[in-house]
């Protein structure tokens, strides 16, 4: 298996033709980029780093970070400051931000600015933004009134690209398209949308025709998010909603093998053996770099069994159970052994 790949190259204006101009876009012109989705508790640095080495995700997110709606000298936990920067490794870094208010989160994305951050995003989508003194995440769209001074207020503080990652809906899926004309007016430069809607959280299935309608309706690069798992399910989202890129989540990070099955270098549907030899190694690279960020065995199995939660395998099911079932670290390691090609 072949888990790096060379990024794409820009190719070289000719002299005789005006060069034009930069994008704010975190990919290249004429990609079709496949990202790296932010999920809460699994994107970290570390599993992050390891994406980037192995399959190059064309843009990678953190995960959301929390603004302070009451510090206005303290936005951002100083720990998520530090994560921030323009890229990862050379691939374009969208740093997420989740909250209410427009004073709070326009001086969070400055916040952000200041700390290195080119692309910022904000959050419309989580189903589970905690409720403090105001709706965040997906509850934004619960109070939509809200967003008009909000959405531009946003876009007229950040100086890179702006986007919206959010659901089709709160409750209503036809909702985000009565929100069109305001990303347009404001100059958001691309939306990623997960067409289920709030309620909903994951259950059901993510309805991608409601992904085309809005491709249809609107002049905005949509990145299609939900229920993307597989590499013909991925090439198939692509053709018949006309959506500017994929973005991975849990099927991505149950299976990183993914983004190299939908560019084509990797056999869009492994057997068994080469499944299970994937999954070996991933973990096996994942773990020290786990050991490293995570403090104590404990932390480290709990978060290496959230990332073996999204794998999704029949054939694998009894070397799955016993993985997600380990008591200590020590067994999930011998447990991990038995997949040793």
């Amino acid at each position: 298996m072949t888990m790096e790949n060379p990024r794409h190259q820009a190719l070289q204006p000719n002299s005789a033709t005006p060069a034009p101009a930069p994008s704010k876009l975190p990919w290249l012109p004429g990609v079709k980029p496949l990202m790296l989705a932010p999920m809460q508790g699994l994107t970290n640095r570390a599993l992050r780093s390891l994406f980037t080495k192995w399959v190059r995700p064309d843009v990678v997110w953190t995960e959301f970070m929390r603004v302070n709606p009451v510090s206005a000298k303290k936005r951002l936990m100083p720990g998520d400051l530090r994560e921030i920067s323009a890229s990862e490794d050379g691939i374009p870094l969208v740093v997420q931000l989740i909250g209410h208010g427009r004073e709070a989160l326009v001086s969070a994305a400055q916040a952000a600015q200041d700390a290195g951050a080119v692309h910022l995003n904000l959050n419309m989508g989580c189903p589970y933004g905690r409720m403090t003194s105001g709706l965040t995440g997906g509850g934004m769209l619960k109070k939509p009134e809200l967003l008009e001074e909000i959405i531009p207020a946003l876009r007229e503080a950040i100086h890179g690209s702006f986007s919206i990652k959010l659901r089709a809906g709160y409750e209503d899926p036809q909702q985000v398209f009565s929100l069109l004309p305001l990303f347009e007016r404001s100059g958001v430069d691309f939306l990623v949308l997960h067409p289920r809607t709030v309620r909903q959280a994951y259950n059901g299935w993510a309805d991608h025709e409601v992904t085309a309608e809005v491709v249809r309706q609107t002049s905005i690069p949509v990145i299609a998010n939900g229920d993307i798992r597989s590499a013909a399910g991925g090439q198939r989202l692509l053709e018949q909603t006309g959506a500017a890129g994929l973005m991975l989540g849990r099927g991505g990070i149950g299976e990183p093998m993914l983004f190299e099955r939908l560019r084509g270098r990797a056999a869009a549907e492994p057997d068994l053996a080469e499944r299970k030899a994937m999954l070996h190694r991933y973990l096996i690279d994942l773990l020290p770099l786990y050991c490293a960020l995570f403090c104590g065995d404990a932390q480290v199995l709990g978060k290496i069994k959230g990332v073996v939660s999204n794998v999704e395998d029949a054939e694998l099911e009894r070397e799955l159970k016993k993985l997600t079932r380990s008591k200590t670290l020590q067994a999930f390691r011998s447990a991990l052994e038995e997949l040793a090609p």
